[in-house]
């Protein structure tokens, strides 16, 4: 886990902790990074996730086999208005916001609760990716696409049975 630019609190260290809990994998959370500039879009005012997962590849520490890089900043694909993560399958950078995950006004929740539970789902999403599991259509499967909030907070912590299959495989024989 690396925390990009102002992420500051817990939600590094709680999504590590939903890493070595879901996947059973060691996570640590690595010093702060500044955020790289360069991949603020200026007419978009968002940085381009491709771009940063591009940067943090090139900067990857040699300990790490995977890296999440969690953000405060906005993030977009060209063919998106915005991006809660982004991953390249089978590659060893993904990218987390935290830009779009505050609570609804009135949810039970609270908004600190939410926003950790929204992030350490992409987290697990993103690393799925990175361990070559593509978006699932089986239900309850948390590699199901999210284009928004409530198709987030719908997906539960859980993998199907070809995904943790799939899963096994990419763990004990990786490429």
């Amino acid at each position: 886990m690396l925390p990009v630019g102002r992420v500051n609190g817990p939600a590094p260290e709680i999504i590590a902790a939903h890493i070595a809990a879901f996947y059973a994998l060691d996570a640590v959370v690595l010093p702060p990074f500044a955020l790289p500039e360069k991949t603020l879009d200026p007419k978009r005012r968002q940085h381009d996730a491709g771009r940063l997962i591009h940067f943090f590849e090139n900067s990857l520490p040699a300990r790490c086999r995977k890296l999440i890089a969690v953000l405060d900043v906005d993030m977009f694909l060209p063919i998106f208005t915005h991006v809660f993560g982004e991953a390249r399958l089978g590659g060893r950078v993904a990218v987390v916001s935290l830009f779009r995950l505050s609570a609804g006004a009135g949810d039970p929740r609270g908004a600190q609760g939410i926003i950790f539970e929204r992030a350490a789902k992409i987290a697990l999403h993103e690393l799925g990716h990175l361990f070559n599991l593509e978006h699932c259509d089986h239900p309850g499967c948390m590699m199901q696409f999210a284009g928004g909030l409530s198709d987030l907070d719908r997906l539960e912590l859980n993998l199907c049975r070809y995904c943790r299959m799939f899963l096994r495989e990419a763990l004990f024989f990786p490429i």
